[in-house]
This record gives structure tokens, C-alpha cells and sequence, in this order.
């Protein structure tokens, strides 16, 4: 068992930000924007901000609870809390989930690296929209280009890692965090005085309460799951690091108040500008790589508000890269006995192949399909939509049936030192309401739902 000579995060500070970082994320800024712009806007903010309260904020407490009782990576802590038991599936889920989402998340977060590259050289000046789609699509179905994105983005991550917690994973936290809170402060303001930038607030404030739906509450839940990181062992991973006297509900409330302050903030700068410049706030997941730069390009100095926009980010990107990356290099390097450093490059490498496949998939390996998707829209599904809620939804069952509550609270409460007000209201969500609702999740996001109404209808 690696106990004592473990690392950990160096302050309460570090390992706040570290592990907001870990969920902050394009998840944040790229989809979240687009998920409430075509859920209604504000009315899903409105379900999203309960269920951060209600779903993500328990289930993110109970994995700070497995990585600090532990002290052990995503798979080490099932094995040591239940051994000889199958719980041990719950790790593997999550660290296979975080080295293929890893595999395409870095084809995204390479496209950044080109985007800055486009804004700083004045690329992306005089284009209009069509041709701001044409080149991207020529972008992302090329070969050459992406793939050496792709690898930079994985070897910068690579740099990171091999740091250590506190020297890489701490220290990059502790300068990524503040400049992406203020480059994104900055947009905001830019976007809010912008002409006619109240209907973009309204859109995103002013909840239109007949919006609200079971398919917009059950995207909204989707989305706290997405955004929070929970179920890829992200979170066990990084509060393995805490040291003892760490407060999880404390630590739980701040980085789940920092995740859903740059969600908020992602969508004050995104509105007000979309709707100043007429374009419809249900653009997709294309709002990013093709709206976002059609509409600085008509701001003064909109080659600096692109370069300002695709550097925030390439950091949130990388917060997420790193976060998903120690949890495979922890895994390997302390379930096989190896050093970091060796266990970091085998992820590496790994990653690699992965990602140059993934973004083969736009172009020369489109055709080639895995039940009707490509191989980037099969890493993307595969663990979105079945094994991110499946880990999550393990976990709260793992946690509200098979932990004692005794031990469970002396965790949380660090010994009875720290009060917890709420433990027996945490205790039945964990039990009951949580696993049901990701259970919805998993069924919604897999079609499910809507065959069975469609059945009784």
C-alpha cells in the first residue's frame, strides 16, 4: 500500500485550484453554451444550477471521500476499501473512460493551438461566415496539420505530468486557474457592452419558464455530470493527493462554485455577443470554431479578442488534458510498480495513437465507421453516454450501500473536528436520488427514454 511516502498537493490553495481545474474544462466553455442555447436558455440554467446543487455537489463529496480515505489512485482505492470484490470495475471504468476521452479530447485542444496560430498571423480577417465553416471543415479533414497539434498538446500535458503534483500539476494550476478567470473576465466585459447585448442577457438570465422540459431537465443533468467531471476518476485521483487535515465539504463547495462560475461566465461572454451580431444561439458545437470567430471578426480589433478567446481556451483545454492524464499515469504507476516517468510516456504514447486516429477521422478514416460512427464519435459516445454515468451512478450506490456511515461522516468531518449540518440529507441523496437520477441520465442519453414514452403513448 502507498501511503506515507505519496504525494501530495503542497497547499489548500494548490489543491483547490488543481482540482477546480480538473473540471473546468472545454466542457464548460465550449459545451455549455451550446447545450443551454438549444434547451432554452436560462430555463436550463435554472434546472442546471439545482442540479449542481442537488446532484453534482453529493456525488463530487462522496469521490473526495474515496481518494482521501484511500490515499490511492482511481482502481487502488476500490481494491483496498472492498478486496476481493468486483467494485475494483468502478476504477477500471474510470481510468479506461479518462485515457479514450483523452484520445479525442486532444484533437479539440490541439485545434486551439491553430486557432491562435490563425488569429495572431491575421488569418482569420475578412472571412465571412460560409468561409469561416470551409475552413474549418478543410482544417479538421486534413491530415497533416491536426495530428501535429494533436501531439503538441499531448506532449505539453506530457511536460506537466512528469513534474510531479506538486512541481507540475500544482504549480501549472496555480497560473492556469487565475489567467483563465481573467482573460474570461476581460470578454465578458467586452461582451456585455457591446450594442444590444441585454437580449443576450435576457436569453441567459430571464428564465421562460414554459421552456422547461423533461428533455431539457434531463440535458441539464447530463451536463452538471459532463461539466463536473464525475465518474472518470478525476476527482479520486486528485483528492488521493489532499492530506489529512484537507476539508472535502469545503474543498467539494469551492471547486463546484468555481466550475459553475466559469460555466455562468462562459455564457455572459458568448450571448450578448451572439445576439448583438444576429446569429442564433442554437449554433452547436460549432459556436466555438466557426460562430465565436465570425463575430470578433466584426469587432474592432477582433484578430486580439480571437487571440484573447483561443488562448482561454487552449487553458481550459489543458486544466482538463492534465486532469485526465494523471488519473492513467497514477494508475500505472502505482498498480505496476513503475516510475512515473515510464508510466507518463506509456500513457503518452498510447494517447497518440488514439488521438492521430481520432483525427484521421475527419478526413482519410471518415468512411471508416464503428456501428454507423466514426472513431472520434465512438470514443465521444462510448464514454459520455455509457460509461461516465455508469461509474457515477456505481459510485453513488457504492457509497450509500456498502460504505459505513460511521466511517463515512469521521471522513468527511475529518474525525468529528468539522461540523456537517447536512450529512443525513447527503447521506439519502447518495442512496436514493442520486443513483436514480443518473440512471435517467444513462437511459435518456442512450434513447431510451423517449422509446418507453413513445411505448405507452
Amino acid at each position: 500500500m502507498i501511503t506515507s511516502e505519496r504525494a501530495t498537493f503542497g497547499s489548500k490553495f494548490g489543491a483547490i485550484l488543481a482540482t477546480a481545474g480538473s473540471a473546468v474544462g472545454l466542457g464548460n466553455i465550449w459545451r455549455f453554451p451550446y447545450m443551454l442555447g438549444a434547451n432554452g436558455g436560462a430555463a436550463f440554467l435554472l434546472i442546471y444550477l439545482i442540479c449542481v446543487v442537488l446532484l453534482g455537489l453529493p456525488v463530487m463529496i462522496s469521490e473526495f471521500y474515496i481518494g482521501k480515505h484511500t490515499h490511492r489512485n482511481a482502481v487502488g482505492a476500490f481494491k483496498e476499501m472492498a478486496p476481493g470484490t468486483k467494485w475494483s470495475l468502478i476504477g477500471y471504468n474510470g481510468v479506461i473512460a479518462a485515457f479514450l476521452i483523452l484520445g479525442f479530447y486532444a484533437v479539440v485542444s490541439g485545434w486551439t493551438i491553430e486557432y491562435i496560430i490563425q488569429a495572431f498571423s491575421g488569418t482569420l480577417h475578412g472571412k465571412d461566415a460560409a468561409s469561416f465553416q470551409a475552413d474549418f471543415e478543410m482544417f479538421s479533414s486534413s491530415t497533416v496539420r491536426p495530428i501535429i497539434w494533436t501531439i503538441a498538446f499531448i506532449l505539453l500535458t506530457h511536460v506537466i505530468i512528469i513534474s510531479g503534483v506538486k512541481d507540475g500539476i500544482e504549480r501549472a494550476s496555480k497560473v492556469m486557474m487565475p489567467a483563465l478567470f481573467l482573460i474570461l473576465i476581460v470578454l465578458c466585459i467586452r461582451s456585455v457592452t457591446l450594442p444590444g447585448a441585454e437580449k443576450g442577457l435576457e436569453f441567459f438570465f430571464n428564465p421562460d419558464f414554459s421552456k422547461i422540459t423533461s428533455s431539457v431537465v434531463l440535458s441539464a443533468m447530463g451536463q452538471t455530470f459532463f461539466s463536473l467531471s464525475i465518474g472518470m476518476g478525476c476527482l479520486i485521483t486528485y483528492a488521493s493527493y489532499f492530506n489529512k487535515t484537507t476539508n472535502i465539504q469545503n474543498t467539494a463547495l469551492q471547486v463546484t462554485a468555481l466550475d459553475t462560475l466559469v460555466s455562468v461566465l462562459a455564457g455572459v461572454m458568448i450571448f450578448p455577443a451572439v445576439f448583438c451580431f444576429g446569429i442564433t444561439p442554437t449554433a452547436g458545437p460549432e459556436l466555438v470554431f466557426i460562430t465565436l470567430p465570425n463575430v470578433f471578426e466584426q469587432l474592432p480589433l477582433g484578430w486580439l479578442w480571437s487571440v484573447v478567446f483561443f488562448i482561454l481556451l487552449a487553458l481550459a483545454a489543458l486544466t482538463s488534458t492534465i486532469s485526465l492524464h494523471e488519473v492513467a499515469t497514477a494508475y500505472t504507476h502505482e498498480e505496476f510498480k513503475i516510475s512515473r516517468t515510464k508510466a507518463a510516456w506509456l500513457v503518452s504514447a498510447g494517447v497518440m495513437v488514439l488521438g492521430i486516429v481520432s483525427s484521421l477521422s475527419f478526413g482519410v478514416l471518415k468512411d471508416f465507421t464503428i456501428g454507423g460512427l466514426t472513431f472520434f464519435s465512438l470514443l465521444d459516445y462510448v464514454t459520455a453516454k455509457i460509461m461516465l454515468p455508469l461509474g457515477g451512478m456505481f459510485i453513488c450506490i457504492y457509497v450509500g450501500y456498502r460504505v459505513d456511515r460511521k466511517i463515512l461522516k469521521a471522513e468527511l468531518t475529518n474525525e468529528g473536528t468539522l461540523p456537517f449540518y447536512f450529512f443525513n440529507t447527503y447521506a439519502f441523496f447518495m442512496k436514493y436520488i442520486a443513483p436514480i437520477a443518473i440512471a435517467m441520465i444513462f437511459l435518456n442519453e442512450l434513447g431510451l427514454i423517449n422509446k418507453i414514452v413513445n411505448f405507452f403513448q
